[in-house]
């Protein structure tokens, strides 16, 4: 007589369960789907919340997506999963997301066409085209370009982003709250930086002109020519002692 009722159950969960997996897949389906909808991870995860329907971000303290380089905007959804970038928020996100899924919705947000930002003519702080060799501070420009459009593959386009958020993440990077530079060049670079020049870059960024990650590759390579062309002293970075033994 058990026998029966236990037949029955099994039919119904595989009914219930006829392609595992299915709704999650449907959810991940396409960047804009995971974007818009937050993925397996559902609505509580959606992107849009934080960084805007066309990914602007929202002018503040969360960052601009659109148009910037797809390897790094996946590296930072690894970096954040893992826990080597954390933030309350994002590793949540970055963790209810498959891989495959973090590297499509990466592939959209690059894909979006960066948002139009009103420019200043001023001119870039001293410290970001020259750094000063006596305090080890690496000219900014030799990896993020004269105007914060990114000096070639791996080296991030940080025009065009809100000024809070970037002193936020300077000030994250000088405290070690954030860690997932390569070889720790960002901690050293920003480690002597004074709260005024730290402030003025980001101010300065936050009138450049957003490029699009793929438009940038005939201006990075006479940025980075024209940085290595400086005194070897000028661009040489001194790390500070790291807690993650990297």
């Amino acid at each position: 007589m058990r026998a029966l009722p236990l037949a029955l159950l099994g039919l119904t969960l595989a009914a219930c369960d006829t392609s595992p997996g299915a709704t999650d897949r449907a959810f991940q389906a396409s960047g804009e789907i995971i974007a818009m909808g937050g993925g397996a991870g559902g609505p509580a995860n959606a992107c849009f919340a934080c960084h805007g329907l066309k990914g602007e971000g929202d002018g503040v303290s969360t960052p601009r997506l659109a148009g910037l380089e797809q390897g790094y905007l996946q590296k930072q959804m690894e970096d954040y999963a893992s826990g080597l970038r954390p933030d309350d928020v994002m590793t949540r996100v970055a963790r209810g997301l498959t891989p495959d899924a973090r590297r499509v919705v990466a592939a959209w947000y690059a894909g979006l066409p960066a948002p139009a930002v009103h420019a200043s003519a001023g001119p870039p702080p001293p410290i970001w085209l020259s750094g000063d060799a006596a305090r080890g501070i690496t000219a900014c420009a030799a990896c993020h370009g004269a105007e914060g459009q990114g000096a070639g593959a791996g080296q991030p386009i940080i025009a065009g982003q809100p000024a809070p958020y970037t002193l936020e993440q300077i000030d994250r990077w000088k405290s070690g709250k954030r860690r997932n530079d390569p070889r720790g060049v960002m901690a050293a670079a920003v480690q002597h930086l004074s709260e005024e020049e730290a402030r003025a870059i980001a101010e300065w960024l936050s009138t450049r002109p957003a490029a699009q990650a793929h438009a940038n590759a005939s201006a990075s390579a006479s940025v980075s020519a024209s940085a290595a062309a400086r005194p070897a002293a000028s661009r040489e970075t001194r790390r500070p002692d790291r807690s993650d033994g990297a």
